[in-house]
């Protein structure tokens, strides 16, 4: 049997996420599907997904296969394309990973304008503040605001944002504004846990960099609750300014302890590493690199 027929087999199931849809999707037949995998499983020696009445998942043979084939099928295509588009349009699917909050802020703004200059995308936009693994999820583009520790990715860093220290007036009225970050102790400070000091938060003062520890009755993995908290005046709140593009303009908005704030936080766009990286992946990068920068 054809091995780019195998080939194309494997990466429709997987992508299908059965036997029946990718038939389906290629227009070819479940049994001819289902010949291919096998023809594949066997000339590699290997069991390629695990099979029930209910679902069709990848092995970690199956899975790390996935990782490699799937560039060179890309690449593939992107050849093909090039050679027969006179106008290089950039087409097909890509898959975009970014926090939620940044997301709605900043990157969902900005998808109507990428996709009239490129009508060919289809955009998958995957709005989450938990970390996803790049290759597991498929994911062809992430977003992210803070410090990136991926071995086997590519980091272009954008911009940088700074650090705020906000609380609502109401609260303030309540509890007082803090003049100095020791002062914090007495404060319930709401924890978001994607940053990385979460319970000690970073400052600057004339004998340098220290940290403060706070507590408070309130921690989350998402920025949207913590946003949400403060704004509801149960407490102080730390952030990167990026995420607070509505509430610095809010009236009951305080920020705070300006002065001791030096840190900032990195936003960066990454993708997975690889040697071929597909002509729509470089396409919106670009897009974004110049995009994100007029925002921000």
């Amino acid at each position: 049997m054809d091995r780019f027929h195998e080939l194309n087999a494997f990466i429709a199931v997987v992508e299908a996420g059965g036997f029946s849809a990718a038939a389906r999707r290629t227009g070819e037949s479940q049994s001819a599907i289902s010949k291919a995998i096998g023809a594949l499983e066997k000339r590699l020696g290997v069991r390629l997904f695990n099979r029930s009445t209910r679902s069709v998942t990848l092995t970690d043979q199956g899975q790390r296969y996935y990782g490699r084939t799937k560039p060179l099928v890309d690449e593939m295509d992107e050849a093909d394309g090039e050679m027969t588009s006179s106008t290089q349009n950039v087409s097909g699917s890509i898959r975009i990973a970014v926090s939620a909050t940044f997301g709605r802020l900043h990157i969902l703004p900005l998808i109507p304008e990428l996709l009239s200059l490129n009508p060919g995308l289809q955009v998958d936009l995957v709005l989450s503040d938990f970390l996803r693994d790049m290759v597991e999820d498929r994911i062809d583009l992430a977003i992210r605001v803070g410090p990136v520790n991926e071995q086997d990715a590519v980091v272009k860093i954008v911009t940088s944002t700074p650090l705020v220290c906000v609380g609502s007036r109401r609260y303030f009225e309540q509890r007082g504004i803090p003049e100095t970050p020791a002062e914090l102790v007495n404060h319930n400070c709401l924890l978001y846990d994607g940053l990385t000091e979460s319970a000690n938060w970073p400052f600057k003062g004339p004998e340098g960099r220290f940290s403060v520890a706070v507590r408070g009755n309130l921690s989350s993995n998402s920025v949207e609750t913590i946003r949400a908290g403060v704004l509801a005046g149960v407490g102080i709140g730390l952030f990167a300014k990026v995420s607070l593009a509505d509430e610095l303009n809010h009236p009951d908005v305080i920020t705070v302890l300006d002065q001791y704030l030096s840190d900032t936080r990195d936003v960066s766009l990454i993708w997975p590493k690889r040697r071929f990286v597909p002509i729509r992946v470089r396409r919106v990068t670009d897009f974004f690199s110049a995009a994100i920068l007029r925002r921000i």
